[in-house]
């Protein structure tokens, strides 16, 4: 039986996806999240500057949990909005997340661990290319087997299990009912999941852009008008290195011109909060987008299942 066609409809609910950045608790959470992730980083830097590797790989370990846990709490916000339904509190999304995490975590080690033996594979037989009976043909064999295997490895990477894992566990799906969905996925339709994948990474792309040229264009000119015509003595370097997540310590080390003085640190301050909405958006709409595309996805692989059914009936 031939897979459902993909129709103008099911693009239109990735293009929704647009619609993200309404969703405040969801905007509020992985802002918090990177915000915090943040914080976290660069405590881990000040201790790697005072030699103190253990603290600062505490600090860092500790940044990417959080940012994890940003992620999958506001990814199950997301879900409820790509789904229609009331958007959870926000505690009982970091609660819900808590229990989710751990999943997508095993989720994709267990991918990994696929991919592992994969490649094992590979390599073993790569050592046997020394053979001399059987290294010149073997290896004639190898060249277009390995292509193939990690292009289909990267392709379903950025395709399927890194976009569509999360999507799945916060769905209330299993970890090896998500596996299952992911292979089958795979094996009956990888240029739908594509094709969809690309709808949504283009509406993130272009509200990346539009969100660059918002905080480019403001930033020039919010530096003309406090730096050339009022006089404060903050360099305009530093007010829009603050635009683009750079502190004094980044700044130093370029050498650019610093100004150590309240006013420019209020200018970093006020740079990097610009910073973080900036990162949060697209990462926002590309999140809501991945939750779009896994929707439509299952409903194709549910109408397919419908539809099997029903002609094993006749």
């Amino acid at each position: 039986m031939s897979p459902r066609k993909l129709s103008l409809q099911d693009l239109n609910r990735v293009l929704a996806s647009l619609d993200a950045p309404r969703n405040g608790q969801a905007l509020y959470a992985l802002l918090s999240a990177f915000c915090l992730a943040g914080l976290m980083l660069a405590s881990a830097e000040s201790a790697l500057a005072k030699a103190n590797a253990l603290t600062g790989g505490i600090w860092a370990a500790a940044a990417l949990v959080a940012a994890f846990l940003g992620l999958n709490t506001t990814g199950l916000l997301l879900m409820d909005q790509a789904r229609g339904r009331p958007v959870r509190d926000l505690v009982e999304a970091f609660q819900a997340s808590l229990r989710c995490a751990p999943k997508v975590l095993l989720c994709l080690l267990l991918m990994l661990a696929l991919v592992g033996l994969g490649v094992g594979a590979l390599l073993a037989l790569l050592w046997a290319v020394r053979l001399p009976w059987l290294g010149v043909p073997l290896f004639a064999l190898l060249v277009p087997l390995g292509v193939v295997f990690l292009g289909l490895v990267t392709f379903a990477s950025v395709v399927l299990v890194g976009p569509l894992t999360g999507p799945s566990i916060w769905t209330g799906h299993g970890v090896l009912e998500t596996l299952r969905m992911l292979l089958n996925q795979l094996r009956r339709g990888p240029l739908e999941a594509a094709a969809l994948m690309a709808a949504a990474l283009l509406v993130s792309g272009l509200v990346s852009a539009a969100v660059s040229l918002v905080v480019m264009s403001g930033g020039r000119a919010w530096s003309l008008l406090v730096v050339w015509l009022t006089g404060i003595d903050v360099p305009a370097q530093q007010l829009m290195a603050g635009l683009f997540g750079y502190g004094l310590r980044s700044l130093g080390a370029a050498g650019a011109p610093v100004a150590a003085t309240p006013l420019g640190m209020a200018a970093l301050v006020g740079g990097g909060t610009v910073f973080a909405v900036a990162l949060v958006l697209p990462t926002l709409v590309y999140l809501r987008g991945c939750c779009a595309v896994f929707l439509v996805l299952q409903d194709a692989q549910n109408e397919e299942r419908a539809r099997a059914g029903e002609s094993r009936l006749l």
